[in-house]
């Protein structure tokens, strides 16, 4: 039995779509026809997830978040440990969400399985969503016959991964809305209360002082080329973003984000701490190491280390070790090198690997609290400095009349 997903129209003329299963397109359309539908659309699960990634079709694009997924992979954990059948597991968590897109992807897979194939294999029909660390850790449960304890490791990872996307988040949102905020402030100041203050004093005839001839330049030239350096802006923005798609380009790129002070630390923080996370799950999950450091190194968003890793899994599969491969790219921190070398060299690399990650991950997290309370501040600073610098300007032919008068 394969799983369809249709577009049919109710009795009052309205689109629904839905999942249903049976043998033949034929069968699916007689069952929308006995429950007063109109079929439109029926295809089997495999067409459909190859229509929608080529031209997002009628059910959208194949990804979900990724807290459904830690989601999908828990209750299937559960109901694996639970002696569930594996077809049996997926048909329960497929009718436990009420989400189409969710439920077409597990009764996919449900198909799948019911072929014949493995738990994998049916994943691998959906790689947006179920990527090559989660089915080679997949394969390597079923492998061993572990796969609940791989599923439950895979649902912690996935959790880890959701909590470290959303703790960037919330750490951009900050430091972006002060941004915003100064420019607009800025912006309000120097096209419409500058030129109307300090437009009375140029009426009057008297000399202004240096500060206030700086900020009138400032303030005419963005009157005048403001929307036009909005538009550079723009267009620069765009034109980085094509240069960035060609991957030397990109990876040069990544290597200059290593070397800023903050930005640098959050990125190497942030990758090192992907990649320790996926070797150790991997690993002790049974995935061979130079497997595990190939995939590994796929998950990495710094293109630099992920080139590195690459290189360095060249020279493990030559007879090195992994602690002096890592060592020769210098991009991955002492001690990290060191617990690796202490973990090969006393038969624990697993428990090595899973404290190395807990340990980037708390530093990745005091990083970004780091950064947030310098940039901050700083941004504060500089609000403060361009705001008192336009009251300075703006007040000083006030004064210098006061004092004229006064004698």
């Amino acid at each position: 039995m394969a799983a369809f997903e249709y577009v049919a129209l109710n009795n009052k003329g309205r689109e629904k779509k839905g999942v249903l299963e049976g043998d033949t397109a034929r069968q699916i359309r007689q069952q929308l026809r006995e429950k007063g539908f109109t079929p439109l659309e029926v295809l089997h699960i495999g067409e459909a997830t190859k229509s929608s990634d080529k031209s997002k079709g009628r059910f959208g694009g194949t990804s979900i978040k990724v807290a459904d997924l830690a989601l999908i992979t828990r209750q299937l954990a559960t109901l694996v440990k639970a002696a569930l059948p594996i077809e049996e597991a997926l048909k329960a968590v497929a009718e436990q969400t009420d989400k189409a897109k969710i439920k077409s992807v597990i009764l996919g897979v449900r198909a799948k399985v019911m072929e014949g194939h493995t738990l994998a294999d049916g994943m691998a029909e959906f790689p947006r969503i179920f990527n090559e660390l989660y089915r080679s850790m997949v394969a390597a449960g079923e492998r061993a016959g572990h796969l609940d304890t791989v599923l439950n490791r895979l649902a912690d990872y996935t959790e880890r991964r959701h909590a470290i996307q959303s703790k960037i988040s919330a750490a951009m949102v900050y430091p972006i809305v002060l941004i915003l905020v100064a420019i607009g402030v800025v912006s309000g100041l120097m096209v419409y209360a500058v030129p109307k203050v300090v437009g009375q004093f140029q009426t009057s005839g008297q000399e202004l002082p240096v500060l206030t001839q700086i900020l009138i330049s400032i303030s005419g030239f963005i009157s005048s080329y403001g929307l036009l350096v909005l538009v550079v802006l723009i267009l620069l923005i765009i034109g980085v973003r094509l240069w960035l798609r060609n991957p030397a380009n990109k990876e040069r790129w990544h290597n200059q984000i290593l070397k800023l002070p903050i930005f640098g630390r959050l990125s190497r923080n942030l990758n090192t701490s992907q990649f320790a996370s996926t070797l150790s799950i991997l690993h002790s999950s049974g995935v061979p190491l130079l497997e595990a450091m190939n995939i590994g190194g796929k998950v990495l968003t710094n293109l630099k280390m992920r080139s590195a890793v690459s290189n360095a899994a060249v020279k493990v599969r030559e007879g090195a070790s992994l602690k002096n491969a890592l060592q020769q790219t210098k991009l991955f921190p002492p001690m990290m090198i060191h617990m690796i070398g202490s973990g090969e060299a006393s038969g624990e690399l697993e428990d090595m690997l899973k404290q190395i990650s807990d340990n980037q991950e708390s530093q990745f997290e005091n990083s970004v609290d780091v950064a947030l309370n310098i940039m901050g501040p700083l941004i504060i600073l500089f609000l403060g400095g361009v705001v008192f610098f336009i009251v300075l300007a703006m007040m000083s032919p006030i004064y210098e009349l006061t004092k004229s008068i006064t004698g």
